[in-house]
């Protein structure tokens, strides 16, 4: 009885503040000094498109982390209990900016997802994502807390009703289907790591899948980029254009790169190069091998983020990471896969490395949540044993996720 008194007290011990983990910083570090890397590479055949000086493109991404760096700042400062008073006034804040995208944006191609903020353009979907994720996190763990995680009047109808905005103002009115499909995956993960039951998770995937199909075949050009994901090579002068100029600038790259002050896809040939399509030109550059260890850096910073979930100090905190995850992994997953011909064209950037103001600020902002929580993780004890005290903090409502709580179980929540 003292011995195990003693592992608990050791356990308890182990979530007071500590060093926070750099080991995360130094990948974000790592993964934004390449994406600036890219972006200086390929400024001079983007400024020649649009007729600017060959430094306008650095200039604001070097804008972009700094304003980034702010926000990791600030957020890795934020206890996480205070973003609990935050929700409701993010979500508002979220609302009015979808709003005013929709009356003041810019349209471009018929969406309505940009709104320009004193030279910058700011697009509300990425304030939509931290929104909704700190909301989550909050509505979750009370739900845990009062037992009431498979109700359906408490848990899932507003679920459904949270799902059903996002599909209205990021998916109809924003047209934007692939931040929809982010803030899908960031809900679907959370409510599996909160023990949601499987028949009404499988319940809310039919809906999303009926809605998708809908949106899909409401819209041409969505019709079109489906199509030409079945076959990419089927009209590459039009509505295969960029795809097929994906995948040349990824071919071109070969084993070891092209070089940096290679390569002619930026010159007008791949649309969108620094954005959407930055991962083919990083391929055309840098080839098998620089693509390896670029993705080796992304699987680190995964893998650094799992291990914060598993040692979490409360039910809340957890499902802050978990969300932070399936966003930064769903992006990659769209960004990559689109570029290499497994997914469809989405205009999803990929984190830390595609040029923007927006969705850099945003992400690295979550990283400084994330950032603050890995200073009261628990350490790993290694000397215990006991098979029972192990099940119990590794099944979450009869679920295997190692490290998560049962509902009910120790939490701060």
């Amino acid at each position: 009885m003292q011995t195990s008194r003693r592992r608990v007290a050791a356990v308890e011990n182990n979530n007071r503040k500590h060093k926070p983990d750099y080991v995360l910083l130094l990948l974000c570090i790592l993964l934004l000094s390449i994406g600036l890397i890219v972006v200086y590479a390929i400024s001079p055949g983007l400024s020649k498109q649009r007729n600017v000086s060959e430094n306008y493109f650095v200039g604001k991404q070097l804008t972009a982390i700094a304003l980034g760096i702010i926000a990791f700042t600030i957020t890795s400062q934020i206890p996480t209990q205070l973003w609990r008073k935050m929700e409701k006034p993010l979500l508002y804040i979220a609302g009015a900016a979808s709003v005013a995208v929709r009356l003041f944006g810019e349209r471009v191609n018929g969406a309505y997802r940009w709104i320009q903020v004193g030279g910058l353009s700011f697009q509300a979907a990425e304030l939509i994502k931290f929104a909704l994720l700190i909301w989550l996190a909050g509505f979750l763990s009370n739900r845990i807390r009062e037992g009431q995680i498979a109700n359906f009047e408490k848990t899932l109808k507003p679920l459904l009703i949270a799902l059903a905005i996002i599909g209205v103002v990021v998916a109809k009115v924003q047209s934007d289907l692939g931040s929809t499909g982010v803030m899908v995956a960031i809900m679907a993960s959370m409510v599996y790591v909160a023990g949601l039951p499987l028949k009404r998770i499988a319940m809310i995937g039919g809906i999303i899948a009926i809605g998708t199909t809908l949106l899909i075949s409401s819209t041409s050009y969505r019709r079109d980029r489906f199509a030409t994901f079945m076959n990419p090579s089927r009209d590459c002068q039009t509505t295969g254009y960029q795809a097929c100029q994906a995948l040349i600038a990824v071919g071109s790259g070969g084993v070891v790169g092209l070089g940096l002050g290679k390569g002619v896809q930026a010159y007008g040939y791949l649309p969108e190069a620094a954005n959407d399509s930055i991962f083919a030109i990083f391929a055309e550059k840098f080839g098998f091998i620089g693509v390896t260890i670029l993705l080796g850096l992304f699987l680190a910073f995964f893998t650094r983020l799992k291990n914060i979930i598993e040692r979490a100090p409360d039910s809340y905190s957890r499902f802050l990471v978990v969300g932070v995850l399936a966003w930064m992994s769903t992006q990659t997953l769209i960004n990559i896969g689109a570029m290499i011909g497994l997914l469809p064209l989405k205009g999803i950037t990929l984190p830390f490395i595609s040029y923007g103001g927006t969705s850099l600020v945003f992400i690295t902002a979550a990283i400084g949540v994330v950032f603050q929580i890995s200073r009261y993780t628990s350490y790993s004890i290694s000397n215990i044993q006991d098979a029972e005290e192990k099940h119990r903090e590794n099944i979450t409502d009869g679920r295997r996720f190692r490290g998560a709580y049962r509902p009910g179980s120790r939490s701060s929540s």
